[in-house]
Formats: C-alpha cells, structure tokens, sequence
C-alpha cells in the first residue's frame, strides 16, 4: 500500500515539474518573440531620422510631420508596456504612410536613390515587424492557453502565472479595404 501511495506521490511531483517547467519554456518564448519585436523596431526607429532628412531636402513645408514623426519616434522608445508600443508603433506606421504620400508629390525624390534605398529598408522592416507580431501573438496565446487547460491551470495558480498582452492591431487596419481603378 505504502508503494502505492509512493508511486502515486512521485507521478504528481513528475507531472508538477513536467508542467512547470513546459510554463517557463512558453514564457521564455513568449520573451523571446518580444525581443524579437524590439529588434525590428530598434532597426525601424534608426531608419526613421534617416528617411526624414532625406525627404525633408525636398518637402521642407512639411516640417509639422516630420515633427510628429520625431516625437512618435521619442514617445515609442520610451514605452513601456505591449499596449503603449503597439499604439505608439501604430502611430508610427500612419505617419510613414504620410510621409511616403507626401513623396508622391515630388517627382525628383521619388527618384532620389538614397530615398528609393530607405524606403525599400523601411518596407523590409516593416515586414519583418509584422511577421514578429504575428509570431508573438502565437506565442502569447499558446502561453495564456496552456494556463488556461486543467489540470495545468492548477501550477500556473500556485506560481502565480498571469496572461500576457497581445500585440494590439491599428483600429484602422481591422476595416474593409477600398480599392479603386
């Protein structure tokens, strides 16, 4: 009976480290995917100063968006949580779309091949941003699931495990798409 009861015992401690440890493993990832996202967004705040000089030689005028655009920069390096780096990144996004609309009106730097170099740079890294929230949301939903799951939510209980943020998507983005010939 003792062995039963021993047997028993060691199955529960095995499936508590099993667990624990499959929690620390998505939190790491879940760290992980986020780094990730600092990274692309390090490489598009550098990218930024650089695209508004260039552009600013042509469309100076234009000064109260490359303002903006400047303190969006600031006000995003120095967010704190997912939500204020998603809003704040969103933002960002609205204004580039500006500034590449403002290019459109100036043939000549249009044609710039510092220009053309930047905003090919800075569509890349776009990309890579948008495949690093993606892969984060993955991530954070397979962490904030597993938590969920009984018995697993049992551990995430006793180790104090909360959800993690998803990275928010631009209101404007969830709409239907207006295309026009």
């Amino acid at each position: 009976m003792i062995w039963i009861i021993l047997g028993i015992v060691a199955v529960i401690v095995l499936w508590f480290i099993v667990t624990y440890n499959g929690f620390i493993n998505l939190k790491n990832r879940v760290e992980n995917a986020w780094a990730q996202i600092d990274v692309q967004l390090k490489r598009r705040y550098d990218l930024i100063p650089n695209l508004v000089n260039t552009v600013k030689g042509y469309a100076a005028h234009e000064k109260e968006i490359f303002e903006n655009l400047g303190e969006l920069r600031a006000k995003a390096m120095g967010a704190q949580s997912v939500k204020e780096v998603g809003d704040t990144n969103n933002q960002i996004t609205q204004a580039l779309k500006t500034i590449f609309a403002v290019a459109e009106n100036y043939p000549e730097l249009k044609a710039n091949e510092n220009f053309l170099k930047l905003q090919e740079e800075l569509t890349n890294t776009e990309n890579k941003i948008a495949f690093a929230r993606q892969f984060y949301n993955d991530i954070v939903m397979q962490y904030n699931a597993a938590q969920q799951r009984i018995p697993a939510s049992i551990v995430a209980n006793m180790i104090r495990l909360t959800p993690k943020e998803y990275y928010p998507v631009d209101e404007g983005e969830r709409g239907p798409i207006n295309v026009q010939f």
